[in-house]
């Protein structure tokens, strides 16, 4: 039995998955970002398109709310699908090994100009370290993100020493 981490996808899709480390590798290659840092230079790493998780996983039309969770922190976000579809991705890999617990692993989801999607439910809190589980739902699932401005500092300055 392999000690690879897990990244769950189920929810309104046609087939469930539970991708190994393994499994994200061997996505084919139209799918992969090799090096993050050209969306970011503050990233580094590997990844794979979430236009081609969902392509995967064969999300269905009903799909409106992807849902992003990480049981490490108990942190999870419920955020609309379609601003993100084509622009978003997952890190799972640097230097050729799985995303390490200290860098956000076992997976990371991330979205390069967060900003631009022009939407509340969508901000620097969307990219979601510690993700092992992703859920497709029609409407907006649970989300604990701090929804006042103070929390939302205090979770960022912690953050920020970690």
């Amino acid at each position: 039995m392999s000690n690879e981490p897990v990244l769950k996808i189920d929810g309104e899709v046609n087939a469930s998955h539970a991708l190994t480390f393994s499994d994200l590798e061997a996505i084919d290659a139209l799918h992969q970002i090799i090096d993050v840092s050209q969306f970011d230079p503050k990233r580094q790493g590997d990844a794979v398109k979430l236009s081609g998780l969902l392509e995967l996983v064969g999300a269905k039309d009903s799909a409106k709310y992807i849902g992003l969770h990480g049981t490490l922190d108990n942190f999870h976000a419920s955020i609309p699908l379609t601003p993100v579809r084509d622009s978003a991705f997952v890190i799972y890999r640097v230097n050729g090994k799985p995303l390490d617990v200290k860098a956000g692993g076992p997976f990371r989801f991330y979205i390069p100009d967060h900003a631009a999607c022009h939407t509340d439910e969508i901000d620097e809190c969307a990219n979601v370290k510690f993700v092992d589980h992703i859920e497709l739902t029609s409407e907006r699932g649970f989300d604990n993100r701090p929804d006042d401005d103070e929390e939302h500092a205090k979770l960022h300055k912690k953050e920020h020493l970690s």
